[in-house]
Order: structure tokens, then sequence, then C-alpha cells
């Protein structure tokens, strides 16, 4: 299996706080069946300040470490860029890295309680640029949660998205699990990955997620996803079924009996 989203290199984000637990990391994902690794850990984050050097040392450094371990799997280099004005220049530039280096595929994020509204013209920027943004975690995003037809028009536009493996499990609560089957059901997923920070409250659970999603829509879903990682692992043309929106309950009416 290809993960293409972690946070599994130390030191630089909220993810693995050493080197120790980034070989952690590593071998309880390859437990999960992973044998390609992307770490990705956050860019251009409120929170989180780092610069290329440190991030290419400490990606070397753990290449290097799982070797000597004797760990097999594959790790290959990318960022969560957090959207910004100028990402198609912070891009350009490398600034921002695309995922394993790929001529095209970059990892967004949004703020977690909202869609900026200039992100629907800066990714078609993005993708006129020569990029294919793929938007991470969708299903947690109060906003998309609140209004999916935000997510539906940004697929619409091309863009794709990834759900989180925890989410599908329902590890993150029931809300966000049935949302996330929501999201599947109507074309706007595209992938699966772990988002794995840890190896205790934010792991990697592959194996469960997609139990859960051949359990909710059959193999061909999950032949589907996991067909998807492989293809961008390999920078080919994602696979992407037309979306449709979701339709909106009608109200229940109320009758005055008095």
């Amino acid at each position: 299996m290809i993960d293409f989203h972690s946070h599994i290199l130390y030191g630089l984000d909220d993810g693995a706080d050493s080197m120790t637990e980034s070989l952690a990391m590593a071998k309880s994902a390859v437990k999960d069946g992973v044998k390609v690794i992307y770490a990705t850990p956050h860019h251009l984050h409120p929170l989180f300040d780092y610069n290329q050097e440190e991030l290419y040392e400490h990606f070397d450094d753990l290449k290097k470490e799982l070797i000597n371990e004797d760990i097999p799997v594959e790790l290959r280099i990318g960022q969560e860029i957090r959207i910004s004005g100028d990402l198609v220049e912070q891009l350009n530039s490398n600034q921002a890295l695309t995922l394993g280096n790929s001529d095209k595929y970059v990892l967004i994020e949004f703020p977690s309680d909202h869609v900026p509204e200039y992100a629907q013209r800066l990714l078609f920027d993005v993708q006129v640029a020569g990029y294919q943004p793929i938007i991470a975690h969708p299903e947690r995003n109060k906003e998309i949660m609140q209004k999916p037809d935000v997510l539906y028009k940004l697929v619409r536009d091309g863009n794709l998205s990834q759900v989180t493996s925890a989410s599908v499990t329902g590890d993150f609560g029931k809300k966000i699990q049935e949302f996330s089957f929501d999201l599947l059901e109507h074309n706007l997923i595209h992938f699966v990955a772990s988002d794995a920070h840890n190896t205790t409250t934010r792991g990697f659970t592959s194996t469960s997620a997609w139990e859960s999603i051949r359990r909710e829509f059959g193999l061909d879903m999950v032949y589907f996803l996991r067909e998807n990682a492989e293809i961008l692992a390999e920078d080919g043309h994602v696979i992407s079924d037309e979306p449709f929106r979701f339709k909106r309950k009608k109200k229940k009416k109320i009758f005055n009996l008095f």
C-alpha cells in the first residue's frame, strides 16, 4: 500500500518529535501493510516554522536509519501545504514541494474551520500552472461539513481530495465517519491516506479503513482508491468519476392540531 500523507519526519511540526518516534511510526506502517510512505510535514502553517535545509536533512537522516534498522519501507518527500495567496509562486520556486517531487501532485490543506473565499480561483490558477491539487481531509473541515457544495464545486473544477483513514474507521467520531461515507458516495473523494502523526492517538490505520470501506461500498471502491494512490506514486493520471451534489433534505411539515 501507498500512504502519501504522514507526519513521520521528526522535529518539524506536530508529528514525530524524535528519530526514535519516526522509526516506531515506520515499523507501525509496515505492520499495517504500507510499502511507500510520503513524509508530508506542514508548510506555510502559522504554528510551524522550518526551512528546506532542515526538511531535507531530517528526510535524509530518516532514510539512512530505515536502511540501518532494516525497515522495509520506501520513504518519499513532500509537504502538506496550507493554502495561501502565493501558492503558485511557492511551487514554481520549489519553496513548496510536490508529492515525491512529482511533476504535478500537490497536497493542499485548508484551515480547519473554513475554506478561504479565494480558494476556488487560486486552485484554478494552480492547475493552470501545471499542478494537480489534492485537498487534504475535507471531511474534517467545519465549513465543508455544513456546506458540502463547497467541496463539490472544487472537485467539479478538477481538484482531487483525500479522506483520512481514521475518519473512515470512526476514530474521529461517528459524525465524521458518516460524512466521510457521504463524500465517498457522492464521488467527492479520490484517495485514502493516514495523516499519521504518532503511534498512539493518530497512527496508521489503513487496513481498518479498507475494511470499513469494503463493508460500506464493496471491493470496487477499495480497488478504485488504492489504484489511485498507485497511479499518483507513478505520477500518472488519477481516475476521477463525475461528482454529484448532496441533495437537500426536505424539512418536515409541522401541523398545528389545535
